[in-house]
């Protein structure tokens, strides 16, 4: 039985878009952390183009195309001072997401372990 790679379990292209969407809207409507994300909104296609660069990050990172131009975690939230707790915040956004678009728990919990991982690439206080 040949295994799925992550990228094939969360949907491919197709459904790593969606599940960018889930956790933008998300991450927006969250009040521990919409601040970071509402200027997003005040120029136009600003919103667009960092789910974009989400969404490539993500195929990259779960086996699909690389297509991910952008700079690595670490320089991308350089001098944010994100604290533990909004990314906690945020970790619980992309699970609720994945839950809500229908992503298996297995894939979940890879999901989650990899986003961990990444977790002294983010916090910065």
């Amino acid at each position: 039985m040949e295994s799925k790679s992550l990228f094939e379990r969360l949907g491919g292209s197709k459904g790593i878009e969606r599940i960018v969407d889930e956790v933008a809207s998300r991450h927006l409507a969250n009040p521990l952390i919409n601040t970071r994300f509402r200027p997003y909104l005040d120029t136009p296609g600003k919103l667009e183009q960092l789910k974009v660069h989400l969404a490539r990050f993500l195929e990259m990172g779960s086996g699909g195309p690389n297509r991910y131009e952008g700079r690595s975690m670490t320089a991308a939230h350089r001098g944010m001072n994100i604290s533990a707790a909004e990314y906690l915040a945020a970790m619980d956004d992309i699970m609720a997401a994945l839950k809500q678009v229908g992503v298996d728990e297995q894939t979940q919990k890879d999901v989650l372990a990899i986003t961990y991982s990444l977790k002294g690439d983010i916090v910065h206080m």
